[in-house]
């Protein structure tokens, strides 16, 4: 479908020669064709969006679920464990531990989150190519 020349007019014009199609038909053609062609290609680069769109979606999604869950784990699981620890040392300690730990928490889900958007390409180069194919084509149909 993508990448190929449209398809040939449903009605053709008369019997003729092909050598003896008038000006109105082929111009008639290549409008016809280009017109395909540039829908293909608006339907080709809204699926790639969407495949990308997605692929960040789920990026910013893990990075704000870094966010929220080391915001909520910070506060209540520091408290939590800074009164356990509280028993067998210093209550500064025992809290300076679990901020500690909480923060490389949040640090590995940020970093991860940041890995998912960087594999996100929105460069659509599957668009990019086949438009590129079709510019050549339509070059060649007018020569």
């Amino acid at each position: 479908m993508l990448g190929t020349p449209p398809r040939q007019p449903a009605s053709p014009s008369p019997p003729q020669e092909q050598g003896e199609r008038s000006l109105g038909d082929i111009v008639s053609d290549v409008a016809s064709d280009v017109s395909t062609l540039v829908k293909q290609e608006i339907e080709l680069a809204r699926t790639e969006l969407k495949q990308e769109a997605a692929r960040a979606g789920k990026g910013a999604g893990l990075l704000g679920g870094a966010a929220v869950a080391g915001h909520l784990l910070l506060i209540s699981l520091t408290l939590t464990v800074g009164l356990l620890l509280d028993n067998w040392m210093p209550a500064e300690l025992a809290f300076l531990i679990t901020t500690v730990v909480w923060a490389v928490v949040a640090a590995v889900l940020a970093v991860k989150g940041r890995s998912a958007l960087r594999t996100a390409n929105p460069q659509l180069p599957q668009t990019q190519q086949t438009i590129k194919e079709d510019a050549a084509w339509v070059r060649a149909q007018k020569s």
